[in-house]
């Protein structure tokens, strides 16, 4: 019987279990998927190179990330990340200019003068996205494009977020490059802490159901398996966690099942330089079409590589999705090779988004289980290290 069993492998799990083994717990983290990641998953080709399907960016104001990279030994592996370039897309033809003289060059003049006096006092606390960021360059200039560039960042519409779960003031740490990602990709930081001694992964292991035992806690697996440990954490989107928590915690998992979430597409693929003409970019962003955006490798050149992961909204079949991506980038189908394709589940926060949680942090006080995921204080990947950091310091009191 082990001391933790986490279900879900991406970082939150990973971390979580990270923390847990080096405190001496023996842990099983049960990953339903083939290989542990989650939305860290990075796709790699036959010949080293690789591209991420999800988060892409690390900065070194993630001192809890980095903290778990100190301790898998993984902080010599960092690789810098050249400056950001995005570009936006128009009806998938690519506008000339970058950065923020190309955001300027699109905003209505007017409006954006007129907006000026907005710029003072405020605060994002209790207001939406699309209400805060209005103030600075009017409503119209943020329907028609700085909501599209806020929404590339979650890979959904962003409208509705909390103003202040979107970007976070951290405090940086001066000896850690300012941006950077991993080599062999942001997974490996998984991978990494989940090989730490103590830990015991599992894939392929898909929890069908959680029921409290004399000794803590069940989780049953496909043939009738069962696996027991004194206590449980779940690092799995909301839905699947109501669902798993439904037997065992009713009422936490009323509360869990209040918070949306949303699903995206992503279809990756690496094609020759050579085949492709679109510039340099770090994000394509389209002003409107059927992806969020189109995130590259650029910021980490290959000479004979590039790679892509276009996030589309739900809805569309696989071929067309193909076919925009070639369309929008000038390639033929027959271009793209390390072809992958990747459903995710996202958190989709809105007004009252930290008042549930904090019901559910009520609820979890006293019990020997912990929830952990990009669903509680923001989805990025500090964020999940934090929360799972905090959920064992909570489980370790309890003894």
């Amino acid at each position: 019987m082990q001391d933790l069993v986490i279900i879900g492998g991406g970082i939150s799990g990973a971390s979580l279990a990270f923390h847990a083994a080096r405190g001496g717990a023996r842990v099983t983290v049960l990953e339903a998927e083939a290989e542990a990641g989650g939305c860290l998953a990075t796709q790699r080709a036959a010949d080293g190179f690789w591209y991420e399907l999800g988060a892409h960016t690390c900065y070194n104001s993630y001192g809890a990330f980095l903290e778990l990279l100190e301790g898998t030994g993984g902080l010599g592996g960092l690789l810098p990340r050249a400056k950001p370039v995005l570009r936006f897309l128009d009806q998938g033809r690519v506008l000339p200019g970058k950065n923020l003289g190309l955001l300027l060059s699109r905003f209505d003049k007017l409006e954006l003068l007129a907006s000026i006096p907005r710029w003072f006092g405020g605060s994002p606390q209790g207001q939406t996205v699309r209400s805060y960021y209005s103030r600075f360059v009017g409503p119209r200039n943020y329907e028609r494009v700085l909501g599209p560039m806020l929404s590339a960042v979650p890979s959904q519409t962003a409208d509705d977020f909390p103003a202040d779960m979107l970007f976070k003031q951290r405090p940086r740490r001066k000896d850690v490059l300012r941006s950077f990602t991993l080599e062999g990709g942001l997974q490996t930081a998984v991978e990494r802490a989940l090989s730490r001694p103590g830990v015991s992964l599992r894939t392929g292991a898909a929890a069908l159901g959680v029921a409290r035992s004399g000794r803590g806690f069940s989780v049953e697996l496909a043939g009738g398996e069962r696996v027991e440990a004194a206590k449980l954490a779940l690092a799995v989107p909301p839905g699947a966690a109501a669902r798993l928590l439904a037997g065992v915690a009713p009422e936490l998992a009323a509360r869990v099942s209040r918070l949306r979430e949303t699903q995206v597409d992503t279809l990756g693929f690496a094609v020759r330089t050579e085949r492709v003409r679109v510039p340099t970019a770090t994000f394509l962003i389209p002003l409107a079409d059927s992806f969020h955006s189109i995130v590259t490798r650029d910021v980490v050149p290959h000479e004979q590589w590039r790679g892509f992961a276009v996030h589309f909204r739900p809805g569309l079949a696989r071929e067309a999705r193909v076919q925009r991506a070639c369309e929008v980038l000038g390639l033929e189908a027959s271009d793209l090779a390390a072809v992958r394709d990747r459903r995710t589940r996202l958190p989709s926060p809105v007004q009252g988004h930290a008042e549930i949680v904090g019901e559910i942090d009520r609820l979890l006080a006293r019990e020997p289980l912990a929830l952990t995921g990009n669903w509680f204080a923001g989805l990025a990947i500090e964020d999940c290290v934090l929360r799972s950091r905090a959920e064992w310091e909570r489980l370790s009191r309890q003894g």
